[in-house]
């Protein structure tokens, strides 16, 4: 993966990667899984408030939601300074900016808002860690989102900043194609529920909660990956299945590191008492907590479950060693005396010399009567295996493991 650099103006255009690592063309929001070591970081000596854009974002798309309890205005296309009439307004204002990939328009946005040069830093620099910050006015909630994927394994995950004022929210998202929002907006438009009657900081609730539940769906296709690999452990444990065991552990490690310090962000806005968060609206953020502890409980859970895969995996493909290593003994143990009996007969004593020089060679059923013999040690070899158990298949074993599992 390449490592995100802020840049002075001087290095502008110019990103330092690793060199075994560097992606090309990345986009805004990250795909799981990323590594769970890689770090970001800013260059020495980088100004304050300097924007770093990411390569390949697509253009923002400013909309906006403007609503009373009887009244709405929605506009799917605004310019940031169609914007601010809106901002002064008794009605509550949803301004939700789609996409990073202009900074002028971002600047402007940041000045009709009036935000300060270190939060428009933090929402376009994608890879802060969710935190709550106060500035006079406004409050700043950093959140990462995330959401499943809908052709293949995995999720895409994106940073989501909100900045909430007296009257009005401001969302910014990486990328406008995954989103977990439109249940919002739908309750909204449709006037359902209590969101119309309620302020600005009901509304970032509002959003913060369908975040956290974003999860959920999430963590539901780790549980069906999980229970697919108990089976296929127990039933055909291959390479294959050691590379998805590891694959979800790096998954879920990742959602871990997303989810818990969005906890601590929830708690310091229950805990901290600012002012643009009433009262009434601290209570539904309790429950909006309850779910990150729900969400962490489940990601510990399966990272359990994840770890008793590995070891049943281990004991089931040594167990498959072990049977290998009985049926190749065994086998080894019939063969062994008649390779005895076939090696005295091949050691070519010649008879005419004595008369004690193999004898049997002589008789004229010397030779079925040695094949016989020969048979009878085999039969009954295998007769005194069968009898010890020795010769039971793979379908007990993996029956005995399923009971254990």
């Amino acid at each position: 993966m390449a490592k995100k650099v802020h840049q002075s103006p001087k290095m502008a255009g110019k990103v330092r990667q690793r060199p075994t690592t560097a992606r090309k063309n990345r986009p805004s929001s990250q795909e799981v899984s990323p590594s769970p070591i890689e770090r970001y970081y800013h260059q020495p000596g980088t100004i304050p408030g300097f924007l770093y854009i990411p390569h390949g974002s697509p253009p923002p798309k400013i909309s906006l939601i403007d609503y009373k309890a009887i009244d709405i205005v929605r506009k799917e296309t605004v310019t940031p300074e169609e914007c601010a009439v809106y901002l002064d307004t008794e009605s509550v204002s949803w301004v939700e900016v789609q996409g990073l990939g202009d900074e002028d328009v971002l600047r402007r946005l940041g000045k009709v808002f009036g935000l300060h040069p270190l939060v428009l830093e933090d929402i376009v620099n994608v890879v802060e860690r969710p935190k709550i910050e106060e500035y006079e006015a406004q409050l700043v909630i950093i959140c990462r989102m995330v959401v499943p994927k809908t052709t293949e394994e995995g999720f895409h995950s994106e940073q989501v900043s909100l900045v909430l004022g007296e009257n009005y929210l401001l969302s910014v998202q990486e990328e406008p194609e995954y989103d977990c929002l439109d249940g919002v907006r739908t309750r909204i438009c449709q006037n359902k529920g209590i969101i119309r009657k309620r302020r600005a900081d009901y509304l970032a609730y509002t959003v913060l909660d369908a975040i956290v539940d974003g999860f959920f769906p999430v963590l539901e296709r780790f549980g069906d990956r999980i229970e697919e690999l108990e089976n296929e452990v127990i039933e055909n444990p291959t390479q294959q299945t050691l590379q998805k065991i590891y694959e979800i552990r790096r998954e879920l490690l990742q959602l871990r590191r997303y989810i818990w310090p969005q906890r601590d962000a929830i708690n310091s806005l229950i805990r901290d008492g600012n002012e643009l968060i009433r009262d009434e609206v601290r209570m539904y953020l309790r429950d909006c907590y309850d779910h990150t502890i729900q969400v962490i409980d489940t990601i510990e859970t399966y990272r359990e479950l994840t770890s008793g895969l590995m070891d049943v995996y281990l004991s089931a493909v040594s167990n498959r060693m072990n049977e290998v290593m009985k049926f190749l003994t065994v086998m080894s143990s019939i063969f062994i005396p008649l390779t005895f009996i076939a090696g005295i007969y091949g050691m070519n004593f010649n008879t005419e010399k004595s008369p004690y020089n193999m004898p049997e060679l002589n008789w004229h059923w010397g030779y079925f009567l040695c094949l016989g013999v020969m048979g009878a040690i085999a039969i009954t070899m295998v007769v005194i295996f069968w009898q010890k158990g020795w010769f039971q298949n793979f379908s007990k074993v993996n029956s005995d493991f399923d009971k254990r599992v």
